[in-house]
């Protein structure tokens, strides 16, 4: 059988006609601001105090887009007759977002949890140049990123909490142990 002539385009402006009549999904974004999952990749922002300047996020940035700069300082010694430490302190940190491609390699190799996702992405620029932001503005996103979301009820604890919970429940045992009066029929005396 063959087809009808036409019929093509009667079902193209069926589709165009069922299309016009639905309401618009469209959201004004200037005038009102998206609903963003919680888990939203915007921009990557800097928790400072964490940082220890190790350099890891930097050397595994596929795109080679986050610049650190440090020194070292030396710390006295804590107890007398101790020996100076030396720590580096970060100098500069910064992330060019017109190469960052946003993989999340740098927060995933952390060790410290020094960064993380912020759900932030107004931070458009009309100069390319200005794309680099320092670590005051890193720091500034570092408030907006969401608290991590609850464990499942269902989960095992983590083994950390296990291990402190069984370590804490001997100690009160032994501290009970220790303040109870002897029972021990055959340590009096007769």
């Amino acid at each position: 059988m063959a087809p009808i002539p036409g019929s093509g385009l009667a079902k193209g402006l069926a589709v165009t006609l069922r299309t016009m009549t639905k309401k618009t999904v469209t959201e004004q974004y200037p005038d009102a601001q998206p609903d963003l999952p919680p888990r939203t990749r915007g921009v990557i922002g800097l928790f400072e105090e964490n940082c220890t300047v190790c350099m890891l996020c930097a050397r595994e940035c596929p795109d080679w887009c986050i610049y650190i700069d440090s020194h070292k300082e030396t710390v006295p010694a804590a107890a007398p007759g101790g020996r100076e430490r030396s720590r580096n302190v970060l100098d500069r940190f910064a992330i060019d977002f017109s190469l960052c491609m946003y993989c999340g390699i740098c927060i995933e190799v952390c060790p410290f949890d020094a960064l993380f996702w912020s759900p932030e992405f107004e931070y458009a620029e009309t100069d390319i140049r200005d794309l680099t932001h320092e670590r005051d503005k890193l720091r500034e996103w570092m408030w907006t990123v969401p608290a991590p979301p609850a464990l499942d009820p269902g989960a095992e604890e983590p083994k950390e909490i296990v291990t402190a919970r069984k370590t804490a429940e001997k100690l009160a045992a032994a501290a009970q142990a220790e303040r109870a009066p002897s029972d021990d029929p055959q340590g009096e005396e007769s």
